[in-house]
């Protein structure tokens, strides 16, 4: 018998319900695998849908061979964390190392020409070697199996994934598929999803194959094709080799409760393999964070483009960060759009078509294929500067959307003035005379008259230019933004989907600079340089005298170190305000943390409510608020937190009074 064995894994972009476009995709892979010589091909999590065995619905990976199946293997650790509910779905298997009798649908039976098949937590032993399965978060688990199976004799771990992009997992993911192998030993095979499957989620690819700790071979992470297949020959006397060397795995091998095994009548190798070629390892190759919202966001706005059926999308562009990085964001699209194409991707290529009407369209220029499918809109009024007028133009033109200018003076004006014949009252800014209640009214009236004309041009804008079709609308509130509740609610950031709703205002800055320097968008650079500002309060001497920042009363700097305590560290009031006397030591007395900590939660709690309408946006970072999936919360707080704050008020004194400091002033 052989030594070398050629296994593929692959990361195809599924679409839920789509029973007959996944069942192409899953057999153009397997031919592609076949193709290029595998015996042993694996595919993402929920390939195949679940399975319900003795009225109980499971997640499961079947796996077959020559039309029988072998096994049916049901997820033992299910996610349930975060974006995923798998338990309101699915039941975990709690029976380890026990295997039943599943009886197949007569449907089942009639092609397999099987009556029962082995259900559970059992491995594979082929003629040469021994296969184990994990799927998703199995593999994420403190006790994966992946370590009992392996010192069990299991030499190749397979796991099926459905995991999705957040900026900076990646690593984490690969480092936890090559560790699985650095300690015991074994050849370590992961498929993923890819793709937007209807929701906020980004399925990032990364299909990889590690043996022994090392990486030999890498899928792409984001791609517009919707079938990726990886190869690998591996020498199993590799494994054994590293295996035998490692006298503490030996050890507790010699000690392990045994896997039920399933024999199967197959070899993995062949005989004659002496000159089969084996790979190699290789550097992972990670993306920035920067091509990570480069990428990963413009996959995800293709993906639902097309799947939309819609023909194209609209932004209200301000020329600000925000609404400029999701138009590079598209104009990023495009450009994926154009490489695709360029390197024969048939499916992109007959999309492309039916989104601009037009058979013989091939996209070969970004800017060009952009005008087609993109518009941008700057919404003018009186408090509007020129210098962002200028900025959101030339930009337009950099990247050749279809830019509108217009005013909503006249709507603002007819609105207003309903309300002031309707109550004799004629309502001001706080800049002419009037009260922060008049003037938040009015900055609201401009935001969300914006959000109405943005659906109105959606809807026509293509139909006065003599096109079929309508446009989505996008929008561009960040993570930091939402957070803080920095935002008119049923404004534009009311939009069909936002594709930097997950990231932040760093991150964002950041990836602006990249654009600046890989795009040749030479417009940004003004824009970097601008405070940001929302221009809804009146100019001074022709200038803008509002910016965020001193709206919001903090920094997005400080949003962001907000977020993640509020989030991922699960802090409170006192528990953040305890946590941040240490980190901001050096710049802040603990009477200014404390007075910027109580600022914050009143803020956030305030405008809790606005997260229940959020539009739906890419799933980038964990501290997202999105109140829909991901952050399930109240939106009624108690605004006071009066417990809270006491005891920070507390704490101050206390520090305080140990420094020597007098309290000559009111915490609040």
């Amino acid at each position: 018998m052989g030594r070398a064995v050629t296994v593929a894994t692959c990361a195809l972009n599924q679409w839920a319900l789509d029973f007959e476009g996944n069942l192409e995709r899953i057999f153009r892979s397997i031919d592609i695998a076949k193709s290029k010589g595998a015996r042993y091909r694996l595919g993402p999590e929920l390939e195949i849908w679940p399975v319900l065995h003795r009225n109980v619905r499971y997640n499961c990976r079947v796996i077959f061979l020559n039309k029988r199946i072998l096994l049916i293997r049901p997820k033992m650790s299910l996610a349930n964390t975060g974006n995923y509910r798998e338990l309101r779905w699915f039941t975990p298997w709690s029976k380890a190392r026990h295997v039943e009798e599943y009886f197949l649908p007569k449907i089942i039976q009639e092609v397999t020409g099987q009556e029962t098949v082995p259900f559970g937590d059992a491995v594979l032993a082929t003629k040469d070697t021994c296969l184990g399965a994990e799927i998703c978060e199995e593999l994420w688990a403190p006790n994966s199996p992946h370590i009992e199976m392996g010192l069990d004799g299991v030499e190749i771990f397979t796991n099926s994934s459905g995991s999705h992009h957040v900026l900076r997992k990646a690593r984490a993911r690969v480092d936890l598929v090559n560790s699985a192998t650095a300690k015991n030993g074994g050849i370590y095979i992961l498929a993923n999803q890819r793709g937007c499957d209807g929701d906020r989620l980004y399925y990032d690819g990364c299909a990889m194959i590690s043996m022994n700790g090392e990486t030999v071979a890498q899928g792409s992470q984001f791609s517009l094709d919707d079938v990726e297949v990886l190869v690998a020959a591996l020498d199993l006397e590799d494994v054994r080799s590293y295996r035998a060397e490692i006298s503490s795995r030996n050890l507790a091998a010699s000690k392990v409760n045994p896997y039920p095994r399933v024999k199967v009548n197959f070899a993995l190798s062949c005989p004659d393999d002496i000159a089969v070629p084996t790979c190699m390892p290789i550097q992972w190759r990670h993306h920035s964070p920067e091509e990570e919202i480069s990428l990963g966001p413009a996959c995800w706005l293709w993906d639902y483009l097309r799947r939309s059926k819609q023909a194209g999308f609209l932004l209200p562009l301000s020329g600000g960060v925000d609404s400029s990085a999701t138009a590079c964001i598209v104009y990023s699209m495009c450009r994926q759009v154009c490489l695709a194409v360029k390197n024969g991707n048939a499916d992109v290529l007959a999309d492309a078509r039916r989104i601009v009407n037009d058979e013989t369209y091939i996209p070969e220029d970004p800017p060009e294929f952009c005008n087609r499918v993109f518009t941008t809109c700057y919404m003018a009024s009186e408090n509007s500067s020129q210098d962002t007028r200028n900025r959101a133009k030339l930009l337009a033109e950099q990247i050749g959307s279809y830019h509108i200018n217009l005013n909503i003076d006249a709507a603002v004006k007819a609105v207003v003035g309903i309300f002031s014949v309707v109550t004799g009252r004629i309502p001001q800014f706080s800049a002419h005379g009037g009260s922060s209640r008049e003037s938040l009214a009015l900055q609201n009236v401009q935001a969300r008259i914006r959000m109405v004309l943005a659906y109105l041009f959606a809807q026509l804008t293509l139909w006065a230019r003599g096109m079929p079709g309508g446009l989505l609308v996008l929008g561009s509130a960040n993570v930091d933004e939402s957070l803080r509740g920095y935002l008119t609610k049923y404004d534009c950031s009311s939009a069909d989907i936002n594709p930097i709703g997950g990231i932040s205002k760093t991150d964002l800055k950041n990836f602006i600079q990249y654009c600046i320097e890989n795009f040749q968008l030479t417009a940004l650079s003004s824009i970097m340089s601008a405070p940001p500002t929302a221009e809804l309060e009146p100019l001074v001497d022709g200038q803008v005298a509002q910016t965020d920042e001193a709206d919001m009363g903090m920094t997005y700097a400080e949003l962001s170190i907000y977020g993640k305590l509020r989030k991922i560290a699960k802090a409170g009031p006192y528990s953040m305000f305890c946590k941040l006397i240490n980190m901001w030591k050096e710049i802040c007395t603990p009477r200014e943390v404390a007075s910027k900590v109580k600022h914050f939660f009143r803020m956030y709690s305030v405008n809790r409510h606005k997260m229940t309408t959020l539009t739906p946006s890419y799933h980038a970072e964990n501290y997202s608020p999105d109140d829909n999936r991901f952050d399930l919360r109240p939106f009624l707080y108690n605004t006071s937190w009066s417990w809270q704050f006491r005891c920070i008020d507390k704490q101050v004194s206390k520090l305080e009074k140990k420094e020597g400091i007098s309290v000559v002033e009111d915490m609040d």
